[in-house]
């Protein structure tokens, strides 16, 4: 299943708008999400129930990490943005990319509820995007999102 990464590839990604704390939890959870919609950094799985199972494990290992931390702000962070992300990817639609930027930047900070229903209700990742910039600034935000995008394209 491991396979070999190219250069650069297993930089941090989302993490790297977080607070340290969180960083292991996010890159574990969102090498998860990318097993089960995008392209794996260091994995890859020989099948689509392998990806599946894999890609479980990961989401639960990495929100363990966070838990341990014990904001259960953080958490509930954790499983609204995989929520957000499962109904974007359910709906072919834009906004997985802000929704982890936003949810990493601002992390039990309690600040994601209007911008997250703009993206679940409208389509719209205009504001959380913009939260992610704000907190995080714009240069590393946006090197954030053209990594996902690179990943999930």
């Amino acid at each position: 299943m491991l396979r070999e990464p190219a250069e650069g590839e297993l930089e941090p990604l989302f993490s790297a708008l977080s607070e340290p704390r969180f960083a292991l939890g996010l890159e574990t959870i969102y090498e998860g999400y990318l097993v089960h919609y995008g392209r794996p950094r260091l994995l890859e799985p020989e099948d689509g129930d392998g990806a599946l199972v894999l890609g479980d494990y990961l989401y639960a290992q990495g929100l363990a990490r966070i838990a341990s931390v014990g904001e259960v702000g953080a958490v509930a962070d954790v499983a609204e943005l995989l929520s957000l992300c499962a109904q974007a990817q359910g709906d072919d639609r834009p906004g997985d990319g802000a929704a982890w930027a936003a949810t990493a930047a601002l992390l039990g900070q309690n600040a994601l509820d209007e911008a997250r229903t703009a993206l679940s209700r409208r389509g719209d990742p205009r504001p959380l995007e913009a939260l992610a910039r704000h907190a995080a600034g714009d240069d590393a935000a946006e090197r954030a999102l053209e990594a996902h995008a690179r990943l999930l394209g």
